[in-house]
């Protein structure tokens, strides 16, 4: 076999990804790890996790993420900053590309994630990094003393607007809505916090701001419009944080494997299995429920677990 095969194939590498690798270089399966254009995953953008087993005073996403891949490779997986392309599981070995390279592999765990979604307006795209971002954790730093949006109603932009407390001097939570789909004790948080304004059965129409010659943009307000009569409103605002949720990140597998309209993967229950025998699926990929650090870590054991044992009982392992 050629050096770029492997008996497990992990794409992916965030909590699931790298809790399969852990699991299957224990087995001696080597695998390798693509880990794609946001290596560790989402935790990668998140501080504080005090929710995870084992830490009792919390641990810093990124260190744990670290300390995941590092476990991994200390029993034999190995890592590669390459984001897989184009994927044909029509064949055995499965075979996966990069932009220049082919690989193949026996078994293949996918554990793509999700990501953040959008508004989808053009003025949201013209400011995006300018102004208009989706990871408080990343660029709250930025809007000390300044007033800051958060748009949604769920956990995510309730998390967001906690967070963002701690630099900004007011955080307002558009919703579409007049009452929010977060959890009561994260809706409670956010409406004891004194920081937090609410504006609801709201959105944003349009993202307003500065363009200069140098090429630098600068987010100067907001035109929100009321979804009860359509009045249009300008608002003056130094920054907005998109607290709307996640889409899998599947684009790839379209056609390939079986998902769900809104594009998580199905797995048939009680398992990992894809439709397709030899692919299995891990973490928020396939997991529109949970969508926790420790849940993706868990279906990452039982994905390697699925693939050494169908390794096994096809004679590949």
């Amino acid at each position: 076999m050629s050096q770029n095969h492997f008996k497990v194939a992990i794409i992916g590498s965030g909590p699931a990804g790298l809790t399969a690798a852990i699991y299957t270089a224990r087995a001696n399966l080597s695998p390798v790890v693509f880990e794609g254009m946001q290596p560790g995953g989402q935790l990668t953008i998140t501080t504080e996790v005090e929710n995870f087993p084992g830490f009792e005073h919390g641990i810093q996403g990124p260190e744990l993420m670290d300390t995941m891949r590092k476990q991994a490779q200390r029993f034999g997986a190995e890592c590669m900053f390459k984001d897989i392309v184009e994927v044909d599981f029509s064949k055995k070995p499965f075979v996966m590309k990069t932009e220049s390279e082919v690989y193949t592999a026996d078994a293949v765990i996918v554990s793509t994630g999700a990501s953040a979604k959008w508004l989808g307006i053009e003025s949201e795209q013209k400011f995006k990094g300018y102004g208009v971002s989706a990871c408080a954790t990343c660029d709250a730093f930025f809007y000390r003393g300044l007033k800051v949006f958060v748009v949604g109603g769920g956990d995510t932009a309730m998390e967001e607007a906690n967070y963002l407390t701690n630099f900004a001097s007011e955080v307002t939570i558009i919703h579409r809505r007049d009452e929010f789909r977060a959890s009561k004790i994260m809706a409670e948080r956010s409406k004891k916090n004194p920081k937090i304004k609410f504006m609801l059965n709201t959105t944003i129409k349009e993202v307003l701001g500065k363009e200069f010659p140098d090429g630098r943009k600068l987010v100067t307000g907001a035109l929100l419009q009321n979804t009860k009569d359509g009045s249009v409103t300008e608002v003056a605002v130094d920054g907005i944080f998109m607290g709307i949720g996640h889409q899998p990140n599947t684009l790839i597998f379209k056609n390939i494997l079986d998902m769900d309209e809104t594009g998580y993967l199905n797995v048939k229950p009680g398992t990992t299995n894809t439709n397709i025998e030899g692919v299995f699926a891990a973490g928020d990929v396939a997991d529109k429920t949970y969508r926790q650090a420790i849940t993706a870590a868990g279906s990452g054991c039982m994905a390697a677990l699925d693939a050494q044992r169908w390794l096994q009982e096809n004679e590949l392992a």
